[in-house]
């Protein structure tokens, strides 16, 4: 499972989407477009992509532009990721 598809998988768990994510790619817009990603929902999914890649995301990079699309989350993802590799 590459990358986009952990978070595809973490988003369609935190969020409840029954499965709906695997019809998304990256370029599938989220925020304003899910109505289910709301404030209490981006905290979930934060939380749950943390813990499922045992990564810390840092304040400043946290905004909505990471929530455009599957794409720019993932790369969020990436850049947590890259971060913390020695």
């Amino acid at each position: 499972m590459n990358l986009t598809e952990q978070v595809l998988h973490v988003l369609d768990s935190a969020l409840r989407l029954q499965g709906r994510t695997t019809e998304f790619t990256r370029d599938t817009p989220l925020l304003g477009a899910l109505p289910e990603l709301d404030s209490m929902a981006v905290l979930a999914l934060l939380t749950g992509l943390e813990n499922h890649f045992g990564i810390t995301f840092n304040d400043e990079d946290v905004n909505g532009s990471a929530f455009a699309s599957v794409g720019s989350l993932s790369d969020l993802v990436e850049q947590a990721l890259a971060r913390q590799d020695p």
